[in-house]
């Protein structure tokens, strides 16, 4: 026993002193990727090997491949560095190894998921009674939302999807933004609905749907099953659909509004971008992740639905051998997973470290980030092309090859990392502000650093 204590706690030592090398480690490094796969091959042993020896060889083997995407001047994607008592909780779940499949195989984990899930709904504004399926990603949480407006808008129309699957089924309907995230395209396929189904809707100049080409969409579109899936920001630009009047315009139609809130549905939570998202509670789904704007371990994410009765007649199963099953809906019954493991108790300790005014003051601080980036930028010289009423920020240096060299350059130089987007027919670097430990001085340096390598790039800028 001695031992494993000694291994797990030479393994919190090398996650906390990774974690501590965040602010100064360069965030992102060029790796040769055959170099590193190269560190991690080799045939399999024949014998066994001590587990220190082991996690020794997965370190030396890992570190030049580790990117900080944890750290506070990472801005590529929506992610955010996982908070100290979340990661710790994660640590706890990894010891504890629970199935949160449902209250048997795991009382407290079903309990972790129960408060958290509560908490989750003050938060954002989504009613009291909705039920919360904890799953690994917008991907996951979109596709159980759909699953369950699959279901509702064929029972309405008479049709017993689970029972009878999509063979002779009435045709579903679904009218998304033309802005939409992929993961509603993937969710279509994967739910059987092909984007055939699909049924783009024009976007405003900052890619929220347009309400009025959705009430007409919907107009001529006349009855049937349909589905309406809504967003709450904005993967370039951060704007959020009017989904008051967006919600009102699907109920009236009979349709169900789903809301892919993967990191703007947090807007929510300040009162200062409430505003953004006002009519949120009157959707019927929505999805969101946690390891973005929330700060928690990957993989954590929340499908909500309005209907706990359709939520689990979408996901759920019995068998006579699974012990609990059959009874009020939780765990597994809201997801796509058996075996899940058990990341209510991140969320639960994210949640109890922040509490309601620090999950505010996060987005606050994220979106006034976000425009200091956006004004530092624009007075070195750069054009910002979006509306900045979060956390994202669209830059372009002049015409599209030198837009990517610039971003080739800031992702090669290791003091911050951007990406690179297409956003109306043009290249251009987002910064996605989303970490708890971002200061004003880390902007101020990636700011820095963008200005110094694009200047130091041929070509006219263009404004």
């Amino acid at each position: 026993m001695d031992e494993l204590r000694h291994l797990f706690r030479r393994a919190a030592d090398h996650a906390a002193d990774y974690r501590l090398s965040l602010p100064d480690r360069p965030v992102g490094v060029p790796v040769d990727q055959a170099v590193l796969n190269e560190a991690f091959a080799g045939p399999l042993p024949d014998a066994p090997t001590p587990p220190e020896r082991v996690l020794a060889e997965l370190v030396a083997a890992a570190e030049p491949g580790l990117v900080a995407t944890a750290g506070p001047r990472y801005f590529g994607f929506v992610v955010g560095g996982a908070s100290p008592a979340a990661t710790a909780a994660d640590m706890l779940a990894a010891g504890w190894d629970q199935i949160a499949f449902n209250a048997v195989t795991s009382p407290a984990a079903v309990a972790a998921e129960t408060a958290a899930g509560t908490w989750l709904k003050e938060l954002l504004g989504i009613p009291a009674t909705a039920s919360t399926g904890f799953v690994t990603g917008g991907q996951a949480a979109n596709t159980a939302g759909l699953a369950a407006a699959r279901h509702q808008v064929l029972a309405d129309a008479g049709w017993d999807v689970e029972r009878r699957g999509l063979p002779g089924a009435p045709a579903v309907r679904v009218f998304a933004g033309a802005e939409r995230h992929a993961t509603i395209d993937r969710s279509l396929r994967l739910l059987g609905l092909g984007t055939d189904a699909l049924h783009p809707v024009s976007t405003g100049p900052q890619g929220a749907i347009d309400p009025d080409a959705l009430a007409a969409a919907l107009r001529d579109a006349g009855p049937g099953p349909t589905i309406v899936c809504l967003q709450a920001g904005n993967v370039n630009t951060g704007a959020c659909d009017d989904l008051r009047r967006a919600c009102d315009l699907v109920h009236r139609h009979g349709g169900w509004a789903h809301v892919d809130g993967a990191f703007g549905l947090w807007a929510a939570a300040s009162p200062t971008t409430r505003h953004l998202v006002d009519g949120l509670e009157t959707a019927d789904s929505w999805a969101c992740d946690g390891h973005k704007w929330l700060n928690l371990p990957y993989d954590t994410a929340f499908a909500f639905c309005a209907r706990p009765d359709v939520h689990a007649a979408a996901m759920s199963y019995a068998a006579a051998y699974l012990v609990g099953s059959g009874g009020a809906p939780a765990g597994a019954d809201l997801t796509a997973e058996s075996s899940r493991r058990a990341r209510g108790f991140a969320v639960w300790a994210g949640l109890r470290e922040l509490g309601r005014d620090g999950v505010a003051a996060l987005v606050e601080r994220c979106c006034a980030l976000a425009r200091r980036f956006a004004d530092g930028l624009s007075a070195a010289g750069f054009e910002v092309v979006n509306d900045v009423v979060l956390n994202q920020v669209l830059v372009g240096f002049g015409d599209d090859a030198r837009t990517d060299r610039v971003v080739a350059a800031v992702q090669t130089d290791g003091t911050c990392w951007a990406g690179g987007t297409t956003w109306r027919g043009r290249r251009l670097m987002r910064i996605s502000v989303s970490n708890a430990t971002t200061t004003e001085a880390d902007v101020d340096r990636s700011v820095a650093a963008i200005a110094r390598l694009a200047h130091g790039i041929g070509g006219e800028l263009v404004h």
